[in-house]
């Protein structure tokens, strides 16, 4: 089942939260009443002082619901411009929940699908030192972040590094800089871009539907299904990032935070993934990308919503068709993620990292 997916759409496997309905699905697959479930993993707790910050240095307001949007990006990244600067600092792509480095559907014989989408090679085009990440896809927090550290410590070879992360790897990051702090990693920054910093709704809402008599034959299912470890589902909810991660993981001081957020505008199409969740989070928390609300984007420094934008369009899954179909209709995208991760790589280097 989940092969076929694979298949027929790879994108699915780099979206978050979108694959946490295919644990109710596993679980119904599943005959019996089995309880297995994951093995808890403790969190290390390593405190900074407390002047240091631990949350967002622009936050639209502390109210449940939030509706207002500031510091909208309209069109800055419509276009490729003639001329970018190369941060100092390698830079490490972290990628998502389900996400890879590299997919290889059928080996050697057909080009391998790329998680960051043409991205990789149009930094390394304007002179920036490239490392990607391959985490464990739907591993917990903990596990991820000390892959990505390995990953890290043998590509990055001693080098400072800026760490550009999408989605759940924002969440990998700030765990791996604030509580292993592995000696042979330096970050210097960290850019997270549609990172749920203090969860979704739709992973609340998901992780409800199932509830708890059904959750553990879900992991279960999920497991014996794909062979990979669920520890990350239940760790991207509004409850989780609230009581659990972030009073356990502040902020290095030596570290620059950026971030950015993004949100559709109106619906998303009939047949758009994005369609359900985009109005579950919506009602909830507001203005949203399809899985990620711009609230909950906001970390460090927030540099700006991506207007227009939703989560795949972040990493350039932007569907082609829909594109065409824009310029044909003389209005273009305004949105182009391998201008939008140039535009970081630019802006590092003025920030002399």
């Amino acid at each position: 089942m989940f092969a076929l997916a694979v298949c027929r759409s790879p994108s699915v496997t780099s979206t978050p939260l979108l694959m946490l309905p295919l644990l109710r699905v596993a679980a119904s697959a599943q005959h019996g009443g089995g309880q297995a479930g994951r093995a808890s993993i403790p969190v290390a707790v390593r405190h900074f002082s407390a002047s240091e910050p631990l949350s967002r240095e622009i936050a639209p307001t502390e109210a449940s619901h939030v509706h207002e949007v500031r510091k909208t990006i309209a069109d800055e990244f419509a276009l490729i411009r003639d001329a970018y600067q190369a941060p100092k600092h390698p830079v490490v792509l972290a990628h998502g929940l389900l996400g890879f480095a590299e997919l290889k559907l059928a080996g050697s014989y057909l080009p391998g699908i790329h998680y960051w989408r043409g991205i990789q090679e149009a930094l390394t085009a304007q002179g920036a030192e490239v490392i990607t990440a391959s985490v464990p896809p739907s591993g917990s927090i903990e596990k991820r972040a000390a892959k990505l550290a390995q990953d890290i410590e043998a590509q990055a070879q001693g080098k400072s590094v800026n760490v550009v992360a999408h989605s759940m790897g924002g969440l990998d990051a700030r765990y791996m800089i604030s509580q292993l702090r592995p000696k042979g990693v330096d970050v210097k920054s960290l850019v997270t871009v549609g990172t749920p910093h203090h969860g979704s709704a739709f992973a609340d809402y998901v992780i409800d539907e199932l509830g708890p008599d059904y959750l553990p034959r879900a992991y279960h299912a999920w497991e014996r299904l794909t062979g990979w470890e669920p520890g990350a589902f239940s760790q991207l909810t509004q409850k989780y990032m609230a009581e659990h991660f972030n009073p356990t993981t502040p902020d290095d001081p030596n570290v620059q935070y950026f971030s950015y957020g993004a949100m559709v505008n109106g619906k998303p199409p009939l047949f758009s993934m994005f369609r359900l969740s985009h109005k579950l989070i919506q009602e909830r928390e507001g203005p949203n990308d399809g899985l990620v609300s711009v609230e909950s984007s906001q970390w460090g420094t927030y540099k700006g919503t991506l207007v227009g934008v939703n989560h795949l369009d972040l990493i350039n899954w932007t569907n082609r068709l829909r594109s065409n179909f824009q310029k044909l209709m003389g209005h273009p995208p305004s949105f182009n993620a391998v201008a939008f991760y140039l535009g970081i790589g630019d802006m590092l280097a003025k920030e002399g990292l």
